[in-house]
């Protein structure tokens, strides 16, 4: 009998027959009220599990999956999942670094340029007919090449957000991270900082941390009152890396100058979010890795992953290896 395995994001052809090939596929575009009860009955019968980041199976619903091996996320981010009960269970779960790198920095950096320059808002000046003479300094963007730059998180996004800072901007950079990054320090000329002088020094400062218990809430009220005025603020990372309303406080009383936010507490925002009354907010639908080149590569890594791992082998992107009690 071959295994069972649960899609719960919707595949190219190619992919899915690839995973054809190897499994019997429990398919599901998405988990929601309509479907929960034979979601939930697939779950009980799946050795292996393959979807997105935007659908998650926490504790008391992984519970049911007796007969679970494997999980593999069509993404870098895991807080989808509870790593250490998983690991508990000697279940590896497998994601996609790597691939969006340079994808995900390329974005992060469109967005902290629109912001600077306040791209939005002079756009929608235009195209809403107010655009009648010169501006004048009341909508004055900042310069961004000479600046300094301050990357929470210096792994493998953080470094190439930093290459293009430093390499096309001519900026400095600064970072704060679990250890220093000697790469980063050599090739880009970086300092390692605490996260506090870090956050007083910085003109640009960019999270771009994981989610775990020690990086929820990282950056509140204590945090931004350490700003500079003048400083802009740009998550990339995941929405509770940050207090939200900690942030909107900011923004609100012109604490910090103006932010560029890709992740959010709660996705999709609300409308009524304070967040989208701000011109000083420029605001992204956690679009990252959000290109059809990057997208399809992170769905090939993510099938990759979850055909290696079904057979014994989780040497390549297994999120939660070090905890496992065998390397397989």
């Amino acid at each position: 009998m071959r295994p069972k395995v649960l899609l719960y994001k919707p595949l190219p052809d190619d992919e899915r027959q690839r995973l054809a090939m190897h499994f019997d596929i429990m398919e599901f575009d998405g988990f929601h009220r309509d479907n929960e009860i034979e979601f939930l009955a697939a779950l009980r019968e799946a050795e292996g599990i393959i979807g997105g980041s935007g659908i998650k199976l926490p504790t008391e619903r992984l519970e049911q999956a007796s007969k679970l091996k494997v999980a593999s996320t069509i993404s870098v981010g895991t807080d989808q999942y509870d790593l250490d009960y998983l690991a508990r269970r000697n279940i590896p779960v497998m994601h996609t670094p790597g691939v969006l790198n340079e994808t995900t920095a390329d974005t992060m950096f469109a967005l902290l340029m629109c912001t600077a320059r306040r791209a939005l808002e002079l756009s929608n000046m235009v195209k809403e007919g107010r655009w009648k003479h010169t501006i004048g300094p009341d909508l004055y963007g900042t310069d961004v090449h000479g600046k300094t730059l301050g990357i929470v998180g210096m792994g493998r996004i953080g470094q190439a957000i930093a290459k293009r800072a430093h390499l096309g901007f001519d900026m400095k950079i600064q970072y704060f991270n679990r250890t220093p990054n000697p790469q980063a320090e050599k090739d880009y000329d970086a300092q390692y900082l605490s996260l506090e002088n870090l956050l007083s020094s910085s003109d640009f400062i960019c999270v771009m941390t994981p989610l775990s218990a020690s990086t929820q809430g990282l950056i509140g009220e204590r945090e931004f009152a350490l700003m500079k005025p003048d400083c802009i603020f740009i998550n990339g990372s995941r929405g509770k890396v940050i207090d939200e309303s900690a942030l909107i406080k900011a923004l609100q009383t012109k604490q910090i100058r103006a932010a560029g936010l890709d992740v959010f507490q709660q996705e999709p925002l609300p409308a009524n979010s304070p967040l989208c009354q701000l011109d000083n907010a420029v605001l992204f639908p956690h679009i990252g890795s959000a290109t059809v080149e990057t997208r399809r590569k992170m769905i090939t890594c993510a099938v990759d992953n979850l055909i290696r791992a079904m057979s014994g082998d989780i040497s390549q992107n297994c999120a939660n290896g070090h905890l496992l009690k065998n390397s397989r």
